[in-house]
């Protein structure tokens, strides 16, 4: 079963818009929907922001018999080619306010029973792919030089700790993130301006993502 995490209802709408559901409940304190859209059938979690709020869901879609997580949900752009109205599918995942480097002299990110401080992801080549950086704050440009040692394309709340969970549990992952701002000092203005812009872009793409989940099969 496919399990589709979303942080925000406005960006659960993308998909719920155009599908048909059979049913919905609350698990746990989350909101869950079970339905098919464009010929694919799907569990769809409201996580709620933030990366315990993510990982407790995406923890959710396993008991839930998920055998494949998918996340979506708009983002701030670092790179060229995350730029305002984009959509990259990410190739790996990190989480840069986690830090045991004091202790472990480990890089950022890095946890402690791991080697890297990344999480491979299941890559779609239809869209660019890139690095993601998450963490419990919404990026403004204060953490520029450490995102870009970490290599970030893409910052988000949310989507490493699925990746994490993913990983760990051995079930492949994708995540898209459709850009509504420049993770930089304006970010917040940003956000605000251009949060439909992002939006509509996973919308338009909703089909593509959906029916390319089962394409490394």
């Amino acid at each position: 079963m496919l399990a589709i995490i979303a942080a925000m209802q406005n960006e659960a709408d993308t998909l719920l818009s155009s599908a048909q559901i059979e049913q919905s409940y609350t698990e746990h304190g989350k909101r869950v929907w079970e339905g098919e859209a464009f010929g694919v059938p799907f569990l769809l979690i409201l996580s709620g922001i933030g990366k315990s709020n993510a990982a407790a869901a995406a923890m959710l879609a396993l008991t839930l018999g998920a055998d494949r997580l998918l996340g979506f949900g708009a983002a701030g752009g670092i790179t060229a080619q995350a730029h305002i109205g984009a959509l990259l599918c990410m190739r790996r995942a990190v989480q840069y306010d986690f830090d045991l480097s004091a202790i472990n002299g480990t890089p950022v990110g890095t946890l402690n029973e791991y080697q890297t401080p990344y999480f491979p992801l299941d890559i779609d080549e239809r869209f660019p792919c890139g690095t993601l950086a998450s963490a419990d704050k919404f990026a403004t440009g204060k953490d520029a030089a450490l995102l870009a040692e970490l290599g970030a394309d893409v910052t988000d709340m949310e989507g490493a700790a699925v990746a994490h969970v993913a990983y760990a549990a051995g079930v492949p992952c994708r995540l898209y993130k459709a850009i509504s701002d420049n993770a930089a000092e304006n970010s917040p203005r940003e956000y605000a301006e251009n949060l439909r812009i992002a939006l509509a872009a996973l919308r338009d793409n909703m089909p593509a993502i959906l029916q390319g989940a089962y394409t490394n099969e």
